[in-house]
């Protein structure tokens, strides 16, 4: 048999093409040595669960733990304690069937335990721990899937375990395991005040650390690649290789799912050697097609407290609202949405960069009435100017009225903006994003066939010059390699005109040519 990139749940040896899940759990192995009760966090499909199950694995052959993953989304959404914790205690208990049958009890025994749901799970776990021949380590995946009263209850009996396990049997060490952090797991106001007798946002307050999966490097990506060579004899050339790492910045499952695409679909004959240019196809499709993993993360957008700092990012502006917490921030990196960059936040990678706008304005795209062929010249070369021209024109007479409507209304011009690029590009190119907190602007780069053309979107207040636009759209066609470009400014000050407003002029910033569209 020979092995596939795996993109649907986690890996299984001989099946998948995988690398070892240890050197990415040094700090989860030296955090359960110390008997810590905490959380192991990361985003959507990095390999959570393969490695739980590889931990099982690891443990309960050797001297020191006996282990045990058990998975109780199966009780994700469920308030009610009774019902909850039902679920989770049969969960529980087919877990240590599979990982440990010799600790195992009859399902009388959780129907007696069950009578009182308030401390069902402390009592199974201390059984479970009193039976254990060695220490015991429980590994609860899809943890932060519980809600309300139940999740309470949950964590509180977990940490009622915890301060008293120096007198009596109880795990050596829990691990919650899930894409948020514990401080994360209780975000409703009503759910905040259900607790606010423990004086804490969280009754788990005895976790130690919060550790979370490292994405795959430079080198990982290479490893993997070439376990689909020594497979197959099909070669990834370097600048191939080079290119599933840029677009995915080693997001596990957007590195599987690239490979997956190119090797399964796009080029099935293992004699042709993969290529950018395979890659760059397969980014396409997996972002037309919206697989799951995508569309996972994009239900979040809808989400206020995502929002708060996504709709900056996409703008460029140099701060989030005052109302944003730090809790806000550390919930999208945790989500694998953004990460930390030289201070800054971005959007974690290419792809997600192209999925966000694209995700945000496709109601726009799909009604906005453009011939892309009519933007294409004799010679097949893109009509740049023709395109902001009528740009212009769209934006007066329909463009800034629907961009009032989207729920990211700060963006809504430069959503507005990219759905009408986006219906003009389609089929002939591609457009790369560039944006962050600070920046205050949104760089795009259309790339079609070989030309390349750079341009920076800005919105004008009272407290904006041109002068320094201009400066920035230099400094951007320098980091470009470009000699010209266009600036596209979306004049917001109420008492201009749209006479003032619209204009296409031509000015020259050093060595740059700017092609300056007023808006």
């Amino acid at each position: 048999m020979i092995p596939s990139f795996n993109t649907a749940g986690p890996c299984v040896p001989g099946e998948h093409y995988m690398l070892s899940p240890a050197p990415r759990l040094g700090e989860v192995m030296k955090l359960v040595d110390e008997r810590k009760y905490f959380v192991l966090h990361a985003g959507h499909q990095t390999g959570k669960t393969t490695c739980a199950r590889w931990l099982v694995d690891h443990y309960n052959p050797g001297e020191r733990y006996l282990c045990t993953w058990v998975d109780i989304q199966t009780a994700r959404e469920v308030p009610d304690p009774e019902t909850a914790f039902r679920v989770v205690l049969e969960n529980l208990n087919a877990a240590i069937h599979r990982d440990l049958p010799g600790l195992a009890w009859p399902e009388s025994e959780s129907e007696v335990l069950l009578r009182t749901p308030q401390t069902a799970v402390f009592h199974a776990l201390r059984e479970l721990s009193a039976r254990a021949a060695r220490p015991l380590v429980v590994l609860i995946d899809e943890a932060d899937g519980l809600v309300g009263p139940a999740m309470v209850s949950f964590l509180t009996q977990i940490r009622q375990g915890y301060l008293d396990r120096s007198r009596m049997p109880f795990p050596h060490s829990v691990v919650l395991i899930g894409r948020r952090q514990v401080r994360d797991y209780i975000v409703a106001q009503e759910d905040r005040r259900v607790i606010s007798w423990l004086g804490t946002s969280s009754p788990f307050n005895v976790t130690a650390e919060a550790p979370t999966l490292s994405l795959f490097s430079p080198k990982d990506v290479n490893d993997l690649i070439q376990q689909h060579t020594d497979k197959t004899g099909q070669v990834f050339l370097p600048e191939a290789s080079e290119r599933v790492f840029y677009l995915s910045q080693g997001q596990p499952w957007l590195v599987n799912a690239l490979c997956d695409r190119v090797v399964n679909r796009d080029v099935e004959d293992r004699g042709v050697s993969i290529t950018a240019a395979h890659v760059d196809d397969a980014k396409e499709t997996i972002i037309q097609q919206r697989r799951t993993h995508i569309d996972a993360l994009l239900a979040r957008l809808r989400e206020d407290r995502v929002r708060r700092i996504i709709e900056p990012m996409l703008v460029g502006d140099r701060a989030v609202d005052s109302d944003v917490l730090n809790d806000d921030i550390a919930y999208i990196l945790d989500l694998g949405l953004a990460v930390r960059q030289g201070g800054q936040l971005q959007i974690a990678n290419p792809i997600y960069r192209e999925v966000i706008p694209r995700a945000l304005s496709y109601g726009q795209q799909i009604q906005i009435n453009q011939e892309p062929s009519g933007y294409i010249r004799a010679d097949g070369s893109l009509d740049m100017p023709r395109l902001m021209t009528e740009w212009q024109i769209f934006w007066r007479e329909d463009g800034h009225l629907a961009a009032a409507g989207f729920s990211y209304r700060e963006a809504g011009p430069h959503l507005m903006f990219m759905a009408f690029l986006q219906r003009i590009i389609n089929g002939g190119g591609r457009i790369e994003r560039e944006y962050g907190l600070g920046k205050g602007a949104l760089d795009l780069l259309i790339l079609w066939r070989h030309e390349r053309h750079a341009i920076e979107l800005k919105l004008r207040r009272d407290t904006e010059t041109e002068a320094r636009a201009l400066s920035q759209v230099a400094r951007y066609l320098d980091t470009a390699g470009l000699d010209q470009g266009y600036l596209v400014m979306f004049d917001l000050r109420k008492k201009k005109s749209w006479k003032e407003k619209l204009y296409l002029r031509k000015k020259k910033v050093a060595d740059k040519l700017v092609w300056m569209v007023g808006c």
